[in-house]
């Protein structure tokens, strides 16, 4: 269900003109937030990705934040990367890009046209076995993309949506659609399960019954990317045999 304003509701909507990120953000005022919060940056000072990574951050483009007080188990929770790119999808489609033009890579990013257009980074605070809050930063390269020499070497391309696509949106519209997608995923979510999430991905997923790498700090494995689990996790068939892997960056 949609407010007047086209937000889903029940969801609050944050718009901050400048913020050093909006997972910080986040963690400053989840505890006195009621209820599911987006916050999004027009400008973001101190942008970072996974592994603390950081990430430039252009004028135009998406950098948002939803805030969440999940009841599950960290297990259950952490499933939520796979909602986010459900919704990241659907954002796009809504934007009119054409499906076959879209994949999503595992973990956790979204590709259009074979390159790099979307990430997004999950981050928890909690105690005792539980979650206190989840925030889910989303960054979309809408306006712009970082020049190839700005990422690491054999990461994947950097595109935008414009460069792309011709499709030009500004973060606050982009943010609407996108919260639109995440609330209809979420109610799947929390009521279906895992399952109809990770089929929909599955649909979607990048290099499906291709060689990709998944790497580790500590290791490397090569191998067929065959499915991912109930618990999703990457399952790759190697020489070795079946391995599941929980946490790594992906390669192809």
């Amino acid at each position: 269900m949609l407010t007047n304003t086209g937000f889903p509701l029940g969801y609050g909507r944050r718009v901050l003109a400048e913020v050093d990120s909006t997972n910080a953000e986040a963690a400053r005022i989840a505890k006195s937030l009621a209820g599911p919060e987006w916050i999004l940056a027009l400008n973001q000072t101190a942008s970072r990705g996974r592994r603390g990574r950081a990430w430039r951050f252009p004028k135009g483009n998406f950098a948002g934040t939803l805030v969440l007080h999940p009841t599950e188990t960290p297990d259950i929770v952490a499933l939520r990367s796979f909602v986010a790119s459900l919704a990241l999808y659907d954002a796009f489609i809504a934007c009119g890009v054409q499906a076959h033009c879209l994949a999503l890579k595992w973990p956790n990013d979204v590709l259009l046209n074979g390159g790099k257009v979307a990430g997004i980074l999950l981050e928890s605070i909690g105690a005792g076995g539980s979650v206190g809050h989840l925030a889910i930063g989303i960054g979309v390269n809408l306006a712009d993309a970082p020049a190839p020499a700005e990422v690491e070497v054999q990461a994947m391309r950097p595109v935008s949506l414009l460069s792309e696509t011709g499709v030009a949106i500004n973060p606050e519209e982009f943010l609407d659609l996108l919260a639109s997608a995440y609330a209809r995923l979420e109610l799947q979510f929390t009521t279906y399960g895992f399952s109809p999430i990770r089929e929909n991905w599955l649909a979607r997923a990048a290099k499906i019954g291709e060689v990709i790498t998944a790497r580790t700090m500590a290791s490397e494995t090569v191998g067929t990317f065959e499915t991912v689990d109930e618990q999703g996790n990457l399952v790759l068939k190697t020489t070795q045999g079946r391995v599941v892997i929980a946490a790594a960056d992906v390669f192809f």
